[in-house]
């Protein structure tokens, strides 16, 4: 998994980016009696209020850290459309287990929005986003942040995400590549805890376990065919749709988990990203 990152890094540090520049920074964020580590990105110029999404790094619920922000879709959003990233470096769960990287998550959410005067957010627009493990916190995140009713989000991002602890027809013997069903077992095993494998896992721990998806943001992802992560990402939008909310999801060919961010230089890798863009630029006119 080091490897891979070490990898992914390299290459986007040499891949081209267009539209905004952006500064980084850190902040400590209160969560839990102890403070996280957050990093923002922002653009250098903007002509007014922007979008602020809170972008969510994936690594099973168990390796990761803020910095992987830096070859994330969420930053790429922020190049192409000036927006305001801030990703919170959760707790991890070898460490700590559920709820500690929701809670995290959710007091870097309220920190943002707490502040978005100063970081020049526009707060009828919040994005929630993430890929994998993020993916699954993205909707987590989403159920929790509705069921409390303090935050709005407007657009939720959970691109082929962690959803379900238990086995599914895709996420069952399954060998793909970077994620399979050995490491999704070990990931989940670790963020339960005692609850693994129980009646007692709670919908904001694994979002499948959600009966109401009504008045949950519009949502677009996608996923490959053959990964892991494909038929709970699939119910997941037929759940929002059933529920009346504007949901979407594309499907790629292959096995690999996390394809666009292994590959980035893939003809479909780069349909990926750019249907990401066309989406959130569409969802960007409609809001405005």
């Amino acid at each position: 998994m080091k490897r891979f990152l070490v990898l992914v890094f390299i290459i986007f540090t040499v891949l081209p980016c267009a539209g905004y520049d952006l500064m980084s920074s850190s902040v400590r964020i209160e969560s839990g009696g102890r403070k996280i580590k957050t990093r923002v990105l922002q653009p250098k110029d903007t002509p007014g209020l922007v979008p602020g999404i809170l972008w969510i790094h994936g690594g099973g619920y168990m390796t990761g850290g803020a910095y992987m922000v830096e070859v994330s879709n969420g930053k790429m959003l922020a190049e192409r459309f000036g927006a305001v990233v801030v990703c919170p470096d959760y707790r991890l769960a070898w460490e700590s287990p559920y709820p500690a990287a929701l809670e995290d998550c959710y007091a870097a959410l309220e920190w943002m929005y707490d502040h978005a005067d100063s970081l020049g957010i526009d707060k009828s627009r919040i994005v929630v986003g993430g890929e994998s493990a993020g993916g699954g916190l993205t909707a987590a995140l989403c159920i929790y942040a509705r069921d409390k009713g303090r935050i709005p989000i407007s657009l939720q991002l959970p691109l082929y995400p962690m959803l379900d602890s238990e086995d599914t027809p895709s996420s069952a013997d399954n060998h793909g590549l970077v994620w399979d069903t050995r490491r999704n077992h070990w990931g989940w095993r670790h963020y339960l805890g005692e609850d693994y494998g129980t009646d007692n896992v709670s919908k904001y721990a694994s979002p499948a376990r959600e009966t109401d998806y009504s008045g949950l943001p519009a949502c677009y992802t996608f996923v490959t065919d053959g990964e892991p992560f494909y038929q709970e990402t699939m119910d997941y939008v037929q759940n929002l749709k059933d529920a009346g909310v504007e949901a979407c999801v594309d499907v790629y060919s292959g096995n690999a988990h996390a394809f666009d961010l292994l590959t980035p230089w893939r003809k479909q890798s780069k349909l990926a990203r750019e249907r990401l863009c066309e989406v959130f630029s569409a969802w960007l006119s409609a809001v405005r």
